[in-house]
């Protein structure tokens, strides 16, 4: 090994300075069996546990205290067999519907008899009467649909639920009737997501990347089977979770997406310190104390970076959202203990034998120890970016800026299933339901009215009035006359929206009834309105996280702001790194508009047309992105400001930091990227959405912000990046985030 890149041993730290973290490491390291059995017995007992007592998942849009909350209660208390959660069975053929009077007939009546079924419609008038017009059979006659009610929203019954459904409709079917599935009850026979085609592109990536950057077959597969057993052990501990609390179907998905890249990152930034302490000549177990003590500790402050953006989502008040910020926190635990506990196992286990299987010869970190001059190929570029800091910073925030400009048209709205692969049952069902009764139909509003508190006598002028209201209604194709329940408290019927679901039209429609149409059509008569059904409580769903979406970033923000002060005690290194990641942010979302509401290169991603932004990605995106950038902010900045409290150059810190960080953070976000852009590929938009901008926030993050702007903004603050009120210094903790004062200790016993 050259002179150069070989430094010192590290000497065994006094016992009295050894942190708890070191300990930890290096008692893995010598028990590596324990932990290792630990580890798979971990695994195997959360995975058994799960398949018993694991719970499943479903999109639960419930919103308590809404308009349409209160318009489904209320149809519940007073009209029972109207209320609860519609489902439709479509039903198409070459021959009109009416000659399968006998097959639909027993269909109808099985489905009646299926647990948790409130009511079922059939789409044929009774035997010698003729079709209402408007009614559940098309006006050929060729297409129908069984409206069925449930108590409960269908996809939270389970697959097994499918078995009587499907066992009801086998005489419609055995008579060659194509029969779908609409609404929840599609949703629910979808098939399961399946991320191992995701899982494995991923790590195929990452094989090549950890392969080149290392040139070790060893020290590329630990920190992949690091991350995926730690990976697996949170979804389990997810599933069990689930059984106690209802989480949505993109929740395991997604936690899986979060879990293995952040797992392979911070097992990369903890074995490549290890490396290179073996390099120096230090023991497999010091050296894997060493690691975790050091670089263990950036892992711990980037995991709880991630945690705390990820719990901001609970400023939501959306319990939905909550939850997937929760699911990906369970899987960022598991990755920071694998990382922390299980890699200095197989790191202990493993010994010197880390680069015994080659592809290359292996490099240090960097060509210069601490102290020296650098002259690497970062080096060099970090002194260039000194030399004319405001080109870069400028070219940097340009680049931003274009990506950004698709931002400012973002439409906000809930994908409908008419975007889902054609292979999707609700798909067909809603392309059935558009070319038969017009694209509104897959999305009916219902119109809920309390009419108690009205006077008997007044009740027939409330009822022409509101019927005259929904006449006409700018965006709907038609409305059916108001019925009313059996003890007259309420009034009910349906609208009809001109559109499909997901478009802008609906929405305002939607809007129009609940904040104008139908208050003023009952204005002065003691009557309250209500607008229910699944479209319009997405519709208020949407309401409600675009006005909490500014709260969100705010206190994501300010925690990350808060974060970065404590831990490197510099005020205008916080602002700086809360600045830059909102920049990345926003252009990522740019791109994320461009590709899906824009089209540009959607349909090549498999998706149906333009689609709406869903309405939480956003919110999503940002506490995702906001806590993953921090990863790359933390370890950058530690080893910046661990050069500059040993030489006192800010300018010099930034360059060496930049070449001993840099082969490291590119494989790092190489991999991410190819984790998150792997999930483009599956079934389910949102999570087409959510891989596709992780991806290019991630790589955003990793050449622009940390190669034009980072290394600018630094060269331009100079010593004042440091900079601390003293009020500030002496109220903040302070937090030994690499390890510097055990390094320090260590130098000092070996002097």
């Amino acid at each position: 090994m050259p002179p150069s890149t070989r430094r010192p041993p590290p000497a065994a730290a006094p016992a009295a300075n050894r942190s708890a973290l070191r300990t930890l490491g290096e008692w893995c390291a010598r028990h590596s069996v324990i932990v290792i059995v630990l580890w798979i017995a971990a695994l195997a007992g959360v995975q058994a546990a799960n398949k018993t007592v694991g719970g499943s998942y479903s999109d639960d849009f419930s919103l308590p205290g809404t308009s349409a909350q209160r318009g489904k209660d209320l149809l519940q208390a007073h009209v029972p067999a109207a209320a609860g959660t519609s489902s439709q069975v479509v039903l198409n053929d070459a021959q009109p519907l009416t000659g399968f009077q006998a097959q639909i007939g027993q269909s109808v009546a099985a489905l009646q008899q299926l647990p948790h079924v409130l009511s079922v419609q059939s789409p044929l008038p009774p035997a010698g009467q003729p079709a209402p017009p408007g009614g559940p059979l098309a006006t050929d006659g060729l297409t129908g649909y069984i409206t069925v009610r449930f108590d409960t929203n269908p996809t939270e019954l389970g697959e097994g639920y499918l078995d009587g459904v499907d066992a009801a409709v086998a005489p419609m079917r055995a008579a060659g009737v194509e029969v779908e599935y609409g609404g929840p009850l599609g949703e629910l026979a979808r098939p399961a997501p399946d991320d191992r085609l995701s899982e494995a592109i991923g790590f195929a990536v990452a094989i090549v990347v950890l392969l080149v950057g290392f040139g070790s077959a060893i020290a590329a597969g630990l920190p992949l089977l690091t991350a995926l057993f730690a990976a697996v052990v949170g979804l389990g501990v997810l599933g069990l979770i689930a059984a106690l609390s209802t989480f949505a179907t993109v929740a395991p998905t997604l936690a899986t997406m979060i879990g293995i890249g952040v797992g392979i990152d911070y097992a990369l930034f903890l074995l490549t310190r290890h490396r290179q302490n073996l390099m120096d000549g230090a023991g497999p177990v010091a050296s894997a104390g060493q690691a975790v003590a050091t670089s263990g500790r950036a892992v711990l402050v980037s995991g709880c970076t991630v945690i705390i953006a990820l719990s901001g989502l609970s400023v939501s008040g959306i319990s939905f959202i909550a939850k997937l910020g929760a699911a990906a926190a369970v899987t960022v635990v598991s990755a920071v203990l694998g990382a922390l506990t299980l890699l200095p196992a197989l790191m202990g286990l493993i010994g010197r034998r880390m680069d015994r299987f080659s592809v290359r010869k292996p490099v240090a970190e960097t060509g210069s120890a601490p102290g020296e001059e650098a002259t690497g190929v970062w080096h060099r570029y970090a002194r260039r970016v000194e030399q004319r800091p405001w080109r870069y910073l400028v070219a940097g925030v340009v680049i931003l800026g274009v990506l950004t400009v698709p931002l400012f048209s973002i439409q906000l709205g809930h994908i409908d299933d008419g975007a889902d692969p054609t292979t999707f049952t609700d798909r067909r069902a809603f392309d059935l339901m558009s070319d038969a009764f017009g694209p509104g139909s897959n999305g009916p509003l219902t119109v809920v009215v309390d009419q108690s508190a009205v006077p008997a006598d007044a009740r027939p002028a409330l009822l022409t009035s509101l019927q005259q209201a929904l006449t006409g209604v700018p965006n709907a194709a038609s409305a059916t006359p108001l019925q009313t329940s059996p003890d007259g408290a309420v009034l009910f019927g349906t609208v009809i929206p001109a559109d499909r679901p997901q478009d802008r039209s609906t929405t305002d429609l939607v809007d129009g009834l609940s904040d104008t149409v139908l208050p003023q059509a009952v204005a002065g008569t003691g009557a309250k309105t209500y607008l229910t059904g699944t479209t319009a409580a997405q519709v208020e769903f949407l309401d409600i996280v675009s006005s909490r979406l500014l709260p969100i970033i705010a206190v994501v923000v300010g925690l990350a702001f808060l974060i970065i002060l404590v831990v490197f005690r510099g005020l205008l290194i916080a602002v700086k790194a809360a600045v830059l990641n909102l920049l990345s942010i926003a252009a990522s979302y740019g791109v994320v508009v461009a590709v899906f509401q824009w089209g540009w290169g959607g349909p090549a991603l498999g998706v149906s047309g333009t689609v709406p932004i869903e309405s939480y990605v956003p919110m999503m995106m940002f506490a995702i992105v906001f806590g993953l950038s921090m990863d790359y902010e933390i370890f950058l900045l530690s080893r910046v400001h661990e050069a500059w409290l040993r030489t006192g150059d800010s300018h010099g810190s930034v360059a060496h930091a930049l070449e001993i960080t840099a082969r490291v953070i590119s494989c790092a976000a190489l991999i991410m990227v190819s984790v998150f852009a792997a999930f483009i590929v599956s079934d389910n938009i949102v999570i087409k959405m959510m891989g596709l901008g992780l991806a290019v926030s991630v790589l955003i993050d990793a050449t622009v912000v940390r190669l034009l702007l980072v290394p600018a903004v630094m060269t331009l603050l100079g010593a004042a990046a440091w900079w601390t009120p003293r009020f500030l210094d002496r109220v903040l903790p302070h937090i030994d985030t690499e390890g510097e004062s055990e390094v320090a200790a260590v130098e000092e016993e070996r002097v």
